[in-house]
């Protein structure tokens, strides 16, 4: 057609590719140097970390083992979050979910903590990418995975937290 340099715009593109790519590697630019230049877009959302996410301190529904069930769906009732993982020596030692609860609905109240939970519960580490917990999630048909650092439980996401972040 001979209209318009249509070789010479796209070398100029491909050109300003290369020395945007050779410019990010020098500098060490990293997916996480992109998150936190870019935290509100969807690319952004999706280079979350756990950690950015996570519920922490009082808002963590954790008993002892020895709780009575009782006082145990009283926390996940006032917690929100469906579960309460169970802490022994300061490591989280168990979870105990809606599908423990149905499990061993014959003489609930009558057990504690211990009796009930499932031993050994997913986990995630805080530092983890967001979207990583999500295919925990996903492959577990599980709503929420507890951060442990060193086995003790900081934080718990939740996959609502996800959700509204853009994550999912």
């Amino acid at each position: 057609m001979g209209l318009a340099p249509t070789t010479s715009t796209t070398m100029t593109l491909a050109l300003g590719d290369a020395l945007a790519v050779a410019l990010m590697e020098q500098r060490q630019f990293s997916r996480e140097s992109y998150r936190d230049f870019h935290p509100g877009g969807a690319l952004g959302a999706r280079l979350s970390k756990v950690r950015d996410l996570m519920h922490e301190g009082d808002a963590l529904p954790l008993v002892a083992p020895h709780t009575p069930m009782s006082d145990v769906l009283l926390t996940i009732s006032q917690k929100g979050f469906g579960v309460a993982g169970v802490v022994e020596d300061g490591k989280l030692t168990g979870i105990i979910t809606d599908g423990d609860l149905r499990r061993h609905m014959d003489g609930l109240l009558e057990r504690n903590a211990r009796d009930v939970m499932t031993p050994t519960p997913r986990a995630i580490a805080p530092g983890a990418m967001a979207e990583e917990a999500v295919a925990q999630m996903n492959a577990g048909k599980i709503t929420c995975l507890f951060a442990v650092e060193d086995g003790a439980p900081v934080g718990l996401i939740h996959i609502h937290d996800c959700l509204r972040a853009g994550v999912a």
